[in-house]
């Protein structure tokens, strides 16, 4: 009889990727959730100058309003009256918002203490006025 080599039987080299998909997944998921979403006015405003002003590095919900009185949020035109349910509506995604108002120095202050109120009425407790520094 004829004598068979006994040699182990070679496995194949294979590269197991689930560890590595499952780190890239966490860190994917880790982005999403520490990323901050910012939404703008929507308008380009002439910001008045102070030398007190202080930069505000967590500001969620943006209201800008232009020379003429009108009122942007989230880039589209909002009417006086439905500036509280917008706010509002904003606040429930988050409810520790801060709203900064953008106004033009051009514009009525009267506008501006319309949003105030607004944002006063709809719950927000920091409200804050855009300056340049």
């Amino acid at each position: 009889m004829a004598k068979k080599s006994l040699k182990p039987k070679e496995e194949e080299a294979a590269i197991d990727m689930t560890p590595m998909l499952d780190i890239v997944f966490i860190m994917l998921i880790f982005f999403i959730v520490t990323t901050s979403f910012v939404k703008e006015a929507g308008v380009d405003i002439l910001k008045p100058s102070a030398t007190t002003a202080v930069k505000k590095p967590k500001a969620n919900i943006f209201v800008g309003i232009t020379e003429q009185g009108e009122i942007y949020m989230q880039k589209r035109k909002v009417e006086k009256d439905s500036v509280r349910s917008t706010i509002e509506n904003m606040l429930l995604e988050n409810p520790e918002s801060t709203v900064v108002i953008q106004a033009d120095m051009r514009g009525n202050s009267g506008v501006l203490l319309d949003v105030i109120d607004a944002a006063k009425k709809a719950g927000v407790q920091n409200i804050s006025v855009a300056a340049e520094n």
